[in-house]
């Protein structure tokens, strides 16, 4: 069970901040830092001192980071035409020595749109689905070649489909709770199918949906990572969980049945019940980014367990 760090910088952080974090996250052994891909904070929170940029932050951490993984979870489509965003991640990529992973989704925070002048397009899934084929088609083109696309939405005409990533296929994630076009979307496209914020029951359904809808496609099921993002809150008792779910602006009980919250002991059998579930991959999803205290308990007290 790999365990990741995610984070929603949107709430309030600086890069200084997000890179404290991600600097803790490669010394305390975990295998991953994400972060959302958003421009305007969500609930009461401030969000001071304002939104980072996504691709910009994690061109930044793959020059000051040398072992985990970067990504995002989830990258809005409607933000960036797709082959700048093959551009941007593949030069991420390269910056990172081949450590990057492109979580894309179709975009849904309609507000944030509004306030940035970003258009917020009725037909925001089948523009994802061409987004797709682009920027993975302009990465898998022979050096040498072009890449031509004529879509609905989008249009590429003799591109030379450069630069190329220094991975040889940079991991493509696809999530959601969607029944029906999601999985289909994830079996032709994703190397990863992520499900945020889900039930036991939830998971194990959507799971299930992707597989199907692997096998339908003719693809292996188990060619695909299934994971789970889950806010945490860990304390060493129950004084300390309380005082962590006060800080987020959370009640404990509601943590403990939507998340991972509790002792180690707790969320090590909870983490085992989503495994059961047929999760092989956890975001921790970590909303006081200045709590470095809790990574380290969950790296002494609930990592070793897992292995």
């Amino acid at each position: 069970m790999d365990l990741r760090i995610f984070t929603e910088p949107q709430q309030g952080a600086t890069y200084d901040t997000l890179l404290t974090v991600a600097k803790a996250t490669e010394d305390l052994g975990f295998d991953a830092f994400f972060r959302s891909d958003h421009y305007l904070r969500m609930g009461s929170v401030s969000g001071l001192p304002g939104p980072t940029d996504a691709w910009i932050t994690l061109a930044g951490l793959a020059r000051e980071t040398s072992r985990i993984r970067l990504g995002t979870l989830m990258t809005a489509g409607t933000f960036r035409l797709p082959g700048v965003l093959a551009i941007q991640v593949a030069q991420v990529d390269q910056m990172s020595g081949g450590r990057v992973e492109l979580g894309l989704g179709a975009g849904w925070f309609e507000e944030e749109h509004k306030a940035y002048g970003i258009p917020f397009p009725k037909e925001k899934f089948a523009r994802l689905e061409e987004q797709l084929e682009v920027v993975t088609g302009l990465w898998a083109t022979e050096a040498g070649k072009t890449y031509d696309f004529h879509g609905t939405y989008y249009d590429l005409t003799e591109s030379p489909a450069l630069p190329k990533p220094a991975q040889g296929r940079v991991p493509v994630i696809i999530g959601g709770h969607g029944a029906k076009r999601t999985p289909r979307l994830a079996a032709r496209y994703a190397d990863e199918f992520n499900i945020p914020f889900a039930s036991l029951e939830d998971t194990e359904r959507q799971f299930g949906r992707v597989r199907a809808a692997a096998e339908e496609a003719g693809r292996a099921p188990g060619s695909l990572v299934y994971s789970n993002a889950l806010v945490a809150c860990v304390g060493r008792d129950d004084a300390e969980v309380a005082r962590r779910a006060a800080v987020i602006g959370r009640e404990v009980d509601e943590l403990k049945a939507n998340g991972l919250a509790g002792t180690p002991a707790e969320v090590v059998e909870k983490i085992g019940r989503y495994e059961a579930a047929g999760s092989e991959r956890i975001y921790l999803q970590m909303l006081d980014l200045d709590d470095l205290d809790q990574l380290e308990l969950i790296s002494a007290e609930v990592m070793p367990q897992l292995s």
